[in-house]
């Protein structure tokens, strides 16, 4: 099952399509049941402004039962969709030292699979253990820098990883994530990319972080080691991006604390009979969720229809596939599973990205059928 452990006392709202609305709709999960939200709010951006949620959505006694859950998963009664609409999709990177590591080691290898085994024999005695601990910003991050530099090691990764600016960039559009079940896209010029399992946040308008779900910030790690100025090409490509399964919001039973504190586990099965787990530990984070929220959103930088923020990953997988040395790659047909206890399970297929359903809903698609439903 893809809900949280502790399904029965957690607030989850997501997205569907539903074939009985004909149309996108905001849902509350209860009880293995979803709930048409559309007379609260036409979308999950608007949703997630209306003030006390959690409270409204507790005392909710009337709305529409669109059907259980399982007939979503399996197509019947529609489909689970990313829980977000209008909002901005942005992304904060390297926010862990393995994630440090491993973007210095694509540096070095010029996007090269084939020499990154040899650059991280090189570099990860001397910087994994000088990245553990460190927090980024403090006065030892910058004593660090000095003695970096000094051995030729600083690296434009290591600036947004430990200096006191975070590395903020925009992962996806608006409306173009896909959700849980549905096919990731992996650009067909890469032959060295990743998943990265990561905790996203849900943030309104005003900055407040209101809930939090799981993603895949899909990475082409040849395409981004041959340049970082190649960014946009290594991360935003059509399905690129994976939200869900639903946004568990902030109440008594589940904090930021808690959010702090989660694991996050990644399973790769590929039809190679290819098998690779691993854990990333949001403790390990270089930078709190509400520091890399503030960098996000503040003064400079403002998101009407509110936004989510990946937090990063530490966990860059490296274990052989194609051949020793050679390290992880993706293949067609992997199924990945990104997991936590209390946020569920968000699983995905990978496809090359021009085999995955091309994205055609936009706002313009949104506003249109809100309105022919009588929504807006």
């Amino acid at each position: 099952m893809i809900l949280p452990q502790d399904a029965a006392r957690a607030l989850l709202v997501g997205r569907v399509w539903s074939k009985a609305a004909a149309g996108p709709c905001p849902v509350l999960i209860r009880d293995g049941h979803v709930f048409d939200l559309s007379h609260l709010a036409p979308t999950t951006s608007s949703l997630l402004e209306l003030d006390n949620l959690a409270d409204r959505l507790k005392s909710l006694e009337q709305s529409v039962d669109l059907g259980p859950l399982d007939d979503f998963l399996s197509g019947d009664a529609g489909n689970l969709l990313a829980p977000i609409d209008l909002q901005a999709i942005k992304a904060a990177g390297v926010t862990f030292a393995g994630s440090m590591l491993e973007r210095v080691i694509e540096e070095q290898a010029k996007g090269d699979s084939s020499r990154a085994s040899a650059v991280r024999e090189k570099l990860a005695p001397v910087l994994g253990d000088s990245l553990k601990g460190v927090v980024a910003g403090s006065d030892q991050a910058a004593e660090l820098k000095i003695v970096l530099q000094e051995m030729g090691l600083w690296s434009q990764y290591l600036e947004v990883g430990i200096g006191p600016d975070a590395e903020i960039f925009t992962k996806s559009q608006p409306m173009s994530a896909v959700g849980c079940g549905a096919r990731v896209g992996i650009h067909p010029m890469s032959e060295w990319n990743n998943p990265e399992p990561e905790v996203v946040l849900a943030v309104r308008s005003d900055g407040v972080i209101v809930g939090a779900t799981l993603g895949n910030d899909v990475n082409l790690r040849d395409v981004e080691g041959r340049s970082a100025l190649l960014l946009g090409k290594a991360k935003d490509n059509n399905a690129s991006c994976a939200i869900g399964p639903f946004i568990r919001l902030l109440d008594d039973t589940f904090t930021l604390s808690d959010v702090g504190r989660l694991t996050v586990s990644l399973h790769v099965e590929g039809e190679d009979d290819f098998d690779m787990a691993g854990e990333s530990p949001m403790q390990a984070i270089s930078r709190s969720p509400e520091n890399l929220v503030g960098q996000m959103r503040n003064r400079n930088h403002q998101y009407p229809d509110g936004a989510v923020l990946f937090l990063g990953t530490m966990f860059a997988p490296v274990k052989d596939r194609r051949g020793a040395g050679q390290g992880f790659t993706h293949e067609i047909g992997d199924r990945v599973e990104i997991s936590t206890p209390s946020l569920g399970r968000l699983v995905n297929w990978v496809d090359r990205s021009d085999a995955c359903p091309e994205w055609t809903f936009g706002i313009t698609a949104l506003i249109r059928n809100l309105t022919q439903r009588g929504l807006l």
